[in-house]
């Protein structure tokens, strides 16, 4: 089982791509509820330089609330991550597969919801 929803961009820039994934996860019920810029944070904590690169915590409130009444505890496990990265020749962009962060609680009913919430990442992605 892959854990992330991954898509490749050649010659494109991170902010591109940014703008295209808000707009993307926008149209699919999702807003961005976080967004840490890791490459400013390991060069202020630690003076390293790195390659850009995004954690954006998106949440699309109807899916989450249906997942938080059928287990409370789910909210350690939101939001949805999606990163962007530079990498060689483009920008990579990875969603986190709800369902297999969702392993560790068995339960069907939260299985099926986190199968919703993929389906619409995965269609988030594909559209960028």
């Amino acid at each position: 089982m892959s854990y992330t929803i991954n898509r490749m961009f050649n010659d494109a820039t991170l902010d591109d791509i940014d703008a295209r994934t808000r707009a993307a996860l926008a149209d699919n019920g999702f807003g961005v509820l976080t967004e840490i810029d890791v490459q400013a944070t390991m060069k202020k904590k630690l003076d390293v330089e790195m390659s850009a690169y995004r954690i954006l915590g998106a949440c699309n409130p109807k899916m989450a609330h249906q997942a938080i009444v059928i287990e409370p505890r789910v909210g350690a496990m939101l939001p949805c991550n999606v990163i962007l990265r530079e990498v060689e020749g483009g920008v990579e962009v990875s969603a986190i597969d709800p369902v297999a962060s969702m392993q560790a609680i068995d339960n069907a009913e939260l299985t099926a919801v986190a199968g919703q919430v993929r389906d619409l990442l995965a269609k988030a992605v594909e559209a960028l």
